[in-house]
């Protein structure tokens, strides 16, 4: 037999060079950040194309954000910006060793040959930086996914916010210095000068939208009243108004009544046939052709309705910033607010807490998405049990004072006729007939009043009051009943004039 030779163990000599394709490196596109930095300060045409797009920390390079800092700080103060401006700010700021001197920044000028496709570069860096923080983002989500101290639906909501954020862009920033914000400001007032019209979303109520400008970003606006005052009939008119006159985008949550039913409101109040005729369906023929007719408008307004009952206020935040996001929202309806849930522990099982946390969850809403959002709310049965006037007040919100703390605005809808009363309880002591009240209790940035609309029952409709309304009713009322019309019954005789039966 032949002898083997015994196995050697083969020696392996270890490499001293690293191997880096097999590691990972974050995102980054450091040629593209040198030709983009040296295109803008050859040409002012980047400039603008540019900053706009990019922000410091969309830069891998720490040097790199701050030579995009000094053009910045420059573009700001409306100064020229070349290699030698550049250079003088990053020695104001006692940056310029730290960004590689005078001779790193005539390297950036020289590596540039054209700025023909700088934005496109330009977006490639923001790509770059979107996945770095995509990569940060999850990795802090899944640390905390193993913590089991931290709520989940936070943990959800927390992630979600995180991601909302990247998407709009709209990344967490520290404090802003007041000379910042003061330019701001007056931007934000010489563009509301020079603005059409008012500077939030119209109601389409002029003496409402005279005294608010329309309802503004980031506001969050309360609507209280008893049941049946109409709180649904005047945010279900005004979201007609905003989608069809003003062609702008809403939300609206209805907790209480389906989307069929809503949607069926606003058809009777854009077609003026009465909702009862609707929901029996027994139309004329001509009252189908003005069916038919009226009715394309609102089939073609941006209305988004989602009638999920109980719906916690975190997955009203989650459709909010999809609905903002992907269909361009303007302003986002809760009907109504004590209905919703916490939809976690953190509501802490008393119910005035409970409402306080949705309370300041909705406003945190309007701020994150820069929409106003307009709640509804029950008033408490103070209201009923009050001798006198039966005219709502602050300490009526019902369950919880947080949401007077809140609310930018809370206003409350007032229709005397509803306790049988048939006089305003004013000076001249005016027919309140077929009319209702919108009070504003509260206004953080603005004035009070009491505005007065006009209401029509059977369509469920507010709208503005005409001058003289008391009279043009009594000149209605007071119309000659035609011929064809003596065999019929006395109510329908009026069926076809603009009384609120």
């Amino acid at each position: 037999m032949e002898n083997l030779k015994p196995l050697r163990a083969k020696t392996i000599k270890k490499s001293t060079v690293i191997n880096l394709e097999k590691g990972k490196l974050p995102p980054q596109a450091i040629d593209l950040e040198q030709t983009v930095l040296g295109a803008m300060m050859i040409d002012r045409k980047g400039v603008d194309d540019v900053i706009d797009i990019l922000h410091p920390e969309a830069f891998y390079k720490e040097s790199h954000q701050e030579i995009y800092r000094a053009i910045y700080t420059l573009f700001q103060n409306s100064e020229p910006i070349d290699l030698r401006t550049v250079s003088n700010q990053l020695r104001k700021n006692v940056k310029l060793e730290f960004a590689g001197g005078d001779f790193y920044l005539i390297g950036l000028t020289q590596k540039v040959g054209s700025t023909a496709h700088i934005e496109f570069h330009a977006r490639i860096i923001l790509q770059k930086f979107i996945q770095r923080k995509l990569i940060s983002i999850s990795s802090e989500i899944i640390e905390e996914a193993y913590d089991e101290t931290i709520d989940v639906f936070d943990l959800l909501d927390d992630a979600e916010t995180k991601l909302f954020e990247v998407t709009q862009g709209n990344l967490k920033k520290g404090s802003e210095d007041s000379e910042s914000l003061v330019q701001q400001a007056i931007n934000k007032i010489q563009e509301i000068s020079n603005k059409e019209g008012m500077s939030g979303v119209p109601s389409g109520f002029t003496k409402l939208d005279e005294l608010t400008s329309g309802w503004q970003p980031s506001d969050l606006v309360i609507i209280a009243a008893r049941p049946g005052m109409g709180k649904t009939a005047f945010v279900m008119s005004m979201a007609k108004n905003v989608a069809i006159d003003f062609n702008q985008g809403v939300a609206i949550f209805s907790l209480e009544m389906s989307s069929v039913q809503l949607i069926t409101r606003m058809i009777s109040s854009e077609t003026g046939i009465a909702s009862g005729k609707l929901r029996k369906g027994n139309l004329q023929a001509h009252e189908w052709e003005q069916l038919n007719v009226k009715v394309k408008n609102l089939s073609k307004a941006p209305i988004f309705i989602d009638d999920t009952p109980s719906l916690s206020i975190f997955d009203l935040r989650a459709k909010a910033r999809r609905l903002v996001s992907q269909h361009d929202v303007k302003i986002i309806i809760i009907d109504y607010l004590q209905l919703m849930t916490a939809g976690s522990s953190k509501g802490g099982g008393n119910r005035e807490q409970e409402i306080s946390m949705i309370s300041r969850n909705l406003k945190a809403l309007a701020k994150e998405l820069a929409v106003p959002v307009i709640a509804l709310s029950q008033l408490s049965r103070a209201v009923e049990t009050r001798g006198g006037s039966k005219r709502p007040l602050l300490s009526d919100l019902r369950e919880s004072g947080a949401i007077e703390q809140d609310a930018d605005i809370v206003s409350f809808i007032f229709r005397p006729e509803y306790y049988g009363q048939t006089e305003w309880d004013d000076d001249e002591h005016t027919p309140c007939e077929g009319q209702g009240e919108f009070i504003v209790a509260k206004h953080r940035n603005g004035g009070l009043d009491n505005i007065r609309l006009k209401f029509t029952g059977h369509l469920a409709q507010f709208s503005d009051l005409e001058e003289g309304f008391g009279t043009e009713f009594q000149s209605k009322m007071n119309t000659t009943i035609p011929d064809s019309a003596q065999n019929m019954n006395p109510n329908d005789a009026f069926d076809d004039l603009d009384v609120p039966f």
